[in-house]
């Protein structure tokens, strides 16, 4: 669980430090290029894992306190 939730809080990071993958102008989304509409995307993409990684953070402290006291 702990991996997935790294995984999950790592990608982001991946994804934007590895420039040469997104330094480029085409393809052009509705006019804009594709170097801002792919960093746009990736905010909506890590809000959704940040909310992921926190959901299954919660899930695995839940798991952990019940099985300790049982």
């Amino acid at each position: 669980m702990r991996v997935v939730i790294g995984l999950c809080l790592l990608a982001p990071f991946v994804a934007m430090l590895w420039v040469s993958s997104y330094a480029k102008v085409e393809p052009t989304f509705i006019g804009i290029p594709f170097f801002y509409w792919y960093q746009m995307l990736w905010v909506l993409i890590s809000t959704a894992l940040t909310m992921t990684a926190y959901k299954l953070w919660q899930r695995d402290q839940r798991a952990r306190k019940g099985g300790a006291s049982a």
